[in-house]
């Protein structure tokens, strides 16, 4: 998951080179798409059926990466969420900016009584 927003692309370059301030979000959370999103945003996020974005932390950052440090466990699917095939990083558990973004590295069709989850590692953002 690599690829940054247009929103947090401008926000960076903004703080960086403008001496705009740019205020760090205290909490980011993961969504999972059946239609994957762009720099732009869009895509189509699960919904219905208990879905609810879930918070993630992650490590320190190293060598221009970080990785999720504990394991995302989303909460118990109570219908089909559909096959899953990207992710997004959110600044909010709902609305809120897309920040990061990417295809899964395979995808995952998710029905009822399935509680989806990303193991330690396995959520990588790297900008180098």
């Amino acid at each position: 998951m690599a690829a940054l927003s247009t929103t947090l692309a401008n926000a960076l370059l903004n703080g960086t080179l403008r001496n705009v301030a740019y205020t760090p979000v205290a909490t980011v959370y993961v969504a999972l798409y059946t239609v994957a999103p762009t720099a732009a945003g869009g895509g189509t996020e699960v919904s219905g059926g208990s879905y609810a974005r879930t918070a993630v932390t992650f490590s320190a950052a190293a060598s221009g990466a970080v990785t999720n440090s504990g394991t995302v466990t989303f909460p118990t699917s109570t219908g089909s969420w559909g096959t899953v095939v990207a992710a997004g990083i959110f600044d909010a558990s709902t609305s809120g900016n897309l920040l990061y973004f990417g295809n899964l590295t395979a995808s995952v069709a998710v029905g009822s009584g399935v509680a989806p989850k990303l193991n330690a590692g396995a959520v990588t953002v790297s900008l180098s």
